[in-house]
């Protein structure tokens, strides 16, 4: 019942906002049109504000989920018109904050303690709200400036809500669509669910901060704030307050005339370090949680916060993401192709000659170009289609780099558009590989698991003589379920030769009745074809059973 209230809301809101005008019927299906034309909701009158405007007040109203879409949709200026671009930057950090006596009550409640106590000075006026939660500024009794991040009372319960149909609507597109299955809708939303939830534990927050610190510590690219770990709880985060340029001011970074070039090709260089040198990468890289410190203009640097959602690979993708993007960027396109078919990416059975060429004609149009000049978006479209040509199946572990990739080309363009971001990347690459598969790198791998080796080493006598105990018993099982097969196709064929003697001797039966009839007779002379004619099929259906 509530998923259908939630549906029923989304509808209402769609229209108040008159979001429908705004698609471009002529693409829709017949049916879709037919439903637009007819509705009554198209009588609701228009808003007086521009398509920016309404699609953010819609998302807003919506609630958290639908905002974080906005956020990442609001840096993708090549694929979005600017002025709707420009009002969905605004859902960065200026969502409507809740009531100050409510964060006041969730924080007192959580730390046990008055906001007095805890805090020299505490401001009640939210600096910045977002979608999960807002944040306060304070400072501590030793003079430390602060900000006090505050989750939104009942914040839980809208997004199960809009979890559990976001599980109706992937399961309706798993059993209906074409490429329902190879998509692979609910894995994607099974993921997406752990990530918001755990989104919305400000302790868990404070860890990811702390470990992204840690990863940063000598660091001259990145910045991560302090952690204060005695007044965070699940509810409520207190850390190091900083000051910066914010990621979409572009104008104050130029005025300043920081090194933009240096600053975008720093952020590729984050980006790979974290994905691969330190496998936890910050996921959720809109310009409302990145900053910039431009107090050296020849040596900026970045500033992260918000590690809400944070990202890891296994081993295994990591491996193969890493030889695949250094295989594309050297133009390899055949190791591409072998590299999907080995790591199981698309079907064994795939011609690999056919998927190379496919690839080529996705990548070979975009190199040598600078950032600024390749749309992703058109690349990651072909490449759509091409996985659908080759029924590639979606990865739900690569869905947070894949979101996260998107973040990291919006900010790119924003900074440095000529930024050659293959020349960047591929460098940083060949050297993980290098390091990473290097004799001494395996060497050193090879000592740090040979104690659990050895532990089992005494173990290995007795479980190759099971294994060999084993084996006749195996043969014995596989020749006995061969056995039980040939046994059902010989039952199975017994019984089909039983119904069509049945079938038979009935129609056999059933023809000495009415011959024995003449009336019976009579009347079945006077049938018209096409029932004398189901009538011939019936029988036949009943013979082939």
């Amino acid at each position: 019942m509530k998923t259908l209230l939630r549906l029923l809301t989304i509808i209402w809101v769609t229209a108040r906002y008159r979001l429908d005008i705004l698609i471009p019927k002529h693409r829709l299906p017949v049916a879709l049109r037919l439903i637009f034309t007819l509705s009554p909701l198209r009588l609701i009158p228009q808003p007086d504000l521009s398509r920016g405007e309404r699609i953010r007040l819609a998302l807003i109203e919506l609630g958290p989920i639908f905002i974080k879409f906005g956020q990442m949709l609001s840096t993708r200026g090549d694929i979005l018109p600017q002025d709707i671009v420009d009002e969905l930057a605004l859902l960065q950090d200026k969502v409507p904050p809740f009531g100050s006596d409510q964060a006041i009550a969730i924080i007192e409640s959580a730390l046990d303690d008055k906001v007095d106590n805890i805090f020299a000075s505490f401001e009640p006026t939210a600096l910045a709200s977002a979608s999960i939660a807002q944040v306060h500024t304070a400072t501590l009794k030793d003079g430390q400036e602060v900000v006090v991040k505050v989750v939104r009372p009942e914040i839980e319960q809208v997004i199960s809500s809009d979890i559990a149909l976001m599980f109706k609507l992937a399961a309706l597109i798993a059993r209906y669509l074409p490429d329902g299955k190879r998509l692979r809708p609910v894995d994607v939303v099974e993921e997406y669910k752990h990530t918001i939830f755990d989104e919305l534990d400000l302790q868990r927050e404070a860890a990811n901060t702390s470990q992204l610190r840690r990863n940063f510590a000598d660091s001259d690219s990145l910045y991560v704030p302090v952690v204060y770990w005695q007044h965070c709880r699940p509810t409520v985060m207190v850390m190091e307050r900083i000051y910066g340029i914010a990621l979409s001011d572009i104008a104050t970074m130029q005025a300043k005339k920081l090194n933009l070039k240096l600053l975008a090709e720093r952020g590729v260089e984050i980006f790979f370090t974290q994905v691969f040198r330190d496998n936890f990468f910050h996921a959720d890289m809109h310009p409302g949680n990145i900053f910039i410190d431009g107090s050296q203009a020849d040596n900026p640097s970045y500033i992260a916060i918000d590690c809400a959602i944070m990202g890891s690979l296994s081993d295994f993708d990591r491996h193969y993401l890493a030889r695949n993007l250094l295989a594309i960027f050297q133009q390899q396109y055949r190791e591409v192709a072998e590299l999907h078919v080995e790591c199981g990416w698309v079907p064994a059975h795939t011609r690999v000659q056919d998927f190379e060429g496919a690839i080529r004609a996705a990548c070979e149009p975009i190199f040598e170009k600078p950032l600024g000049e390749i749309s992703f978006a058109e690349l990651l479209l072909y490449l759509f289609q091409t996985a659908r040509r080759f029924e590639m199946e979606v990865q739900p572990s690569l869905v947070l780099l894949q979101k996260t990739l998107l973040h990291i080309e919006g900010l790119g363009r924003q900074l440095y558009p000529e930024l050659d971001l293959w020349q960047t990347a591929k460098p940083y690459l060949e050297d993980w590989l290098k390091q990473n598969y290097s004799p001494k790198t395996l060497l050193k791998e090879t000592m740090k698991r040979a104690p659990s080796w050895l532990e089992k080493l005494p173990k290995v006598p007795d479980m190759m003589i099971e294994s060999l105990q084993q084996a006749p018993k195996l043969a014995q099982l596989a020749d006995s379920q061969r056995e039980q097969q040939q046994t059902l196709r010989r039952l199975q064929q017994q019984q089909a030769r039983t119904r069509r003697r049945g079938a038979i001797a009935l129609l056999a039966v059933a023809g000495a009745v009415i011959i024995s009839q003449p009336a019976l007779m009579q009347q079945l002379s006077q049938l018209p074809t096409a029932s004398a004619a189901l009538l011939l099929i019936a029988a036949i259906c009943l013979l082939r059973r």
